[in-house]
Parts: C-alpha cells; sequence; structure tokens
C-alpha cells in the first residue's frame, strides 16, 4: 500500500490500484469472512470513485479555463514520450512541453498560451491530491478493517 501512495506521486507507478491490490490480496489471503469482505467491496468502491473523480474534476477544471480536450491528449502523449526520452523528468517536460505548445498553436498569443497551461496543470495538480486522498482513505479503511478483524 505505501507503493501505491508512492505511485501517487510518482506517475510511473498505478497509485490507487497498487494501493487496492494490496487490499484485495489480504482479504483473499486471510480467508475473507464478513468483515473483511465488507473492507474489499470498500475498497473497491473507493477505487471506482476516486479514478473517476481523478479524471473527470480536472477536466472539467482545465476545459472550464479554456483549454480544449485535445490540448489535455495531447499533454498526455507528450508526457508519455518525455517519460521514454528523457529519464526522470520526462514525463513533466513533455507534458507540460505539449500542452504549451497546443496551446501556443491555438492561441497565437506567448502569454495567453501560458497562462492557459498553468490552469492545466493545476487542473493536473487537483487529479493528484484527489488520487492522494482516495489511496489515503483506502489505507485507513484498510486499517480499521485489521484492527476489527
Amino acid at each position: 500500500m505505501v507503493v501505491g501512495i508512492a505511485g501517487v506521486v510518482v506517475p510511473v507507478l498505478p497509485g490507487l490500484f497498487l494501493v487496492w491490490a494490496a487490499g484485495i490480496v489480504w482479504v483473499w489471503l486471510d480467508g475473507g469472512g464478513a468483515a473483511r469482505i465488507v473492507v474489499g467491496v470498500l475498497l473497491t468502491g473507493l477505487l471506482i470513485v476516486g479514478t473517476v473523480a481523478k479524471y473527470v474534476l480536472p477536466a472539467r477544471s482545465a476545459t472550464g479555463a479554456g483549454a480544449p480536450r485535445t490540448t489535455l491528449l495531447l499533454g498526455a502523449v507528450g508526457g508519455i514520450a518525455g517519460f521514454f526520452l528523457i529519464p526522470v523528468v520526462g514525463v513533466v517536460v513533455g507534458g507540460v512541453g505539449a500542452v504549451y505548445l497546443a496551446e501556443l498553436v491555438r492561441l497565437q498569443n506567448p502569454g495567453t498560451a501560458w497562462r492557459s497551461t498553468w490552469a492545466v496543470l493545476r487542473a493536473v495538480g487537483i487529479g493528484m491530491l484527489i488520487e492522494l486522498a482516495t489511496a489515503v482513505l483506502m489505507l485507513g479503511t484498510w486499517t480499521v478493517g485489521v484492527l476489527l478483524t
């Protein structure tokens, strides 16, 4: 679970999924039982809600600031390319660079493109906070389950 929480901050790892999987493995290996099954169901519900919120709320925030979905998609593609081209910091450099270039092409004004890029970066930060909060809630749910069983 700790590796999963670290995966929220380090975008290489599937953070929420790792936290959920660790909890489900605990439910399964400890033989189930009603309380453990309830913990598994709660973890699954948190995973679904957290994953949906992680993508929907930041996308609304970014598009509300004027950035189209294609800019967000290009930012994701740039982040993936950057991950492979530049070790360690490539995701950030590629993602931010792609968003800025997409907005520069769209808006034809460097200042406005940079403001729009910042709006997208804030939206991404909101997504990370949502994911982190969900991971911590999942860890707390599991901890309560361990203490009660």
